[in-house]
């Protein structure tokens, strides 16, 4: 069975691409370095990270990002020997206005030196390259409207101006007219344009309704490049809007292609909500996450096989998929591939691996933009268990270093080794609890836990809606660290709720040096280990 999501976790907008036997997968990283993420499958089922394209200075430096901003939605292609890879690297989220500069990088090979950036444009996010079969090429995206109500070409919110198209080419850039060629349907919030090729049409594939619970894959078709566009007899190949207990929620925004059998299949983002503590809401701590369908041809128009809109949660295939997620390190001899940290292309400067440790260089708080040493990966099941040994030394309380489950500077939870004056070194609790009023913190221990010289082992223990902390010295057994906390926060739904925020739950090793001294954190083991959990 192919079991979706086939990339759990924060993997989302999902770019399709085939290349022989090889099938590929780009999605969005956001502010986590380095940009983008290419995963690698020859059945469909099976999935390996490929690549981080982008993870050099002159391709990427998202220091001073917003939360939720960085690398969106990439189109990842392949033509003329070499795979493309188009990208959005958005400086502005709130407001009325997007400052968000769209690039093309290529390489001859999907784990190689991508070359440096070209710029292109900033019209507009969610860009796409379509190579037609005469040798053109034609970049797309979505036109952005800063101008407010009543002044865009779609009914139903103006600000998702339309799909602009426009040749573009290696040596000369941008040429010719610029067309918008798709004003988008009553669903509203028209972006993601991806156009691919069958008997003479040319198919413009959207994702519409926004990227929560109203989400959709929108297809229509011409004969010329240049539109008229018809819409698909349904208006949408899939949505999940109106189906709230069917597993696979918030589909959109997803790429076509044609399998080597000749079989059609559709990527689309998706997630799996719960509930909180209490019952209530929707909440998405692995958010945006990578599934697809097969799907079946009818008089030139695109559905999905097993009717409808809503997306399988399995397909049958002769593919055995993973199973064994738990990743435990015992030792740091490289930085594993799951991990990654945030914005800054500096990583010396945050983080180092040696002599079996990764040492984190305490630098800005967990609510910096610019200089942040956390490195930690994402959460890929809604219950696990995650643990590291830390070994610091902190002189202030300025200073403190530990285990985070982190969405973003709104939205954590850290248990950290810090010093407290007139006790020493202790263990303490912060939190944020979401991003309203004011992102205030919150510290849940009524009072700090004072512990001895030497590594601390601490464990937390996350299942669907709430978490718990453990911490032990030496030999001893672990033991609670204060009370359970509100996991769903880590959430996308979580503070303002799910069209504030885009990203996922990371967990991982934190350390801050507010003093601007630098002291430095010694992190000697880190396990993941996922666990049964019940679906609310």
């Amino acid at each position: 069975m192919i079991t979706n999501p086939i990339l759990p976790g924060f993997n989302p907008d999902p770019s399709f691409c085939r290349v022989g036997s090889d099938y590929y997968i780009a999605t969005s990283t956001f502010e986590w370095y380095p940009g983008v993420q290419i995963h690698h499958s020859t059945d469909l089922a099976n999935w390996t990270l490929a690549s981080r394209p982008l993870n050099r200075a002159t391709q990427l430096d998202m220091r001073g990002n917003p939360d939720s901003c960085g690398i969106w939605a990439p189109c990842l292609s392949h033509a003329d020997g070499r795979f493309w890879l188009v990208y959005t690297d958005v400086k502005r989220l709130d407001g009325a206005f997007k400052d968000a500069p769209n690039y093309i990088v290529s390489c001859d090979t999907i784990d190689g030196e991508w070359s440096d950036p070209i710029y292109v444009n900033s019209s507009g996010f969610d860009p796409s390259l379509f190579h037609d079969d005469d040798g053109r090429k034609y970049f797309m995206n979505m036109q952005w409207n800063h101008r407010g109500s009543g002044t865009g070409g779609n009914p139903v919110h103006d600000s998702f101006d339309g799909i602009l198209l426009q040749e573009w080419s290696e040596a000369g850039g941008l040429t010719g007219p610029i067309k918008n060629i798709y004003p988008g349907t009553a669903r509203g919030l028209t972006e993601a344009p991806h156009i691919f090729k069958r008997n003479g049409w040319y198919y413009l594939t959207t994702a519409e309704g926004g990227t929560g619970y109203d989400h959709a894959v929108t297809l229509a078709r011409s004969r010329d490049i240049w539109g008229p566009y018809e819409n698909h007899p349904d208006l949408h190949v899939m949505s999940t809007k109106g189906a709230p207990d069917h597993s696979v929620q918030r589909t959109g925004h997803g790429q076509y292609v044609e399998a080597e059998d000749g079989s059609p299949w559709h990527t689309f983002l998706m997630g799996r909500p719960i509930k909180d503590e209490k019952g209530n809401g929707r909440y998405c701590p692995c958010g945006r996450e990578t599934g697809i369908a097969r799907c079946v041809w009818r008089d030139d128009w695109l559905y999905l096989e097993v009717g409808g809109l809503l997306p399988p949660e399995r397909i049958a295939t002769e593919a055995s998929p993973r199973t064994d997620f738990a990743a435990v390190h015992d030792s740091f001899e490289i930085l594993p591939p799951e991990f990654q940290w945030l914005r800054t292309p500096e990583p010396d400067r945050i983080f180092r691996v040696s002599y079996g440790a990764l040492t984190l260089i305490g630098r800005e708080s967990i609510g910096s933009w610019f200089e942040q040493a956390m490195v930690a990966r994402r959460q890929e099941h809604l219950a696990y268990r995650a643990e590291t040994t830390v070994d610091f030394a902190p002189d202030t309380y300025q200073q403190a270093a530990g285990l985070i489950t982190y969405y973003n500077r709104f939205k954590f939870h850290a248990a950290l080794v810090t010093q407290e004056p007139g006790i020493g070194r202790v263990l303490t609790l912060m939190s944020c609890l979401g991003d309203f009023p004011d992102g205030a913190l919150t510290f849940p221990l009524s009072h700090p836990v004072p512990i001895n010289d030497g590594p601390v082992h601490l464990t937390v223990d996350v299942r669907g809606p709430t978490q718990q902390y453990y911490w032990a010295q030496d030999d001893a057994d672990p033991q609670p660290l204060g009370p359970a906390l509100p996991a769903h926060i880590i959430s996308d739904e979580g503070g303002r709720g799910e069209h504030a925020s885009f990203t996922g739950a990371f967990v991982g090793m934190v350390a801050f040096d507010i003093t601007g001294q630098g002291k430095e954190a010694r992190f000697t083991r880190f396990a993941y280990k996922p666990q049964p959990i019940e679906r609310s």
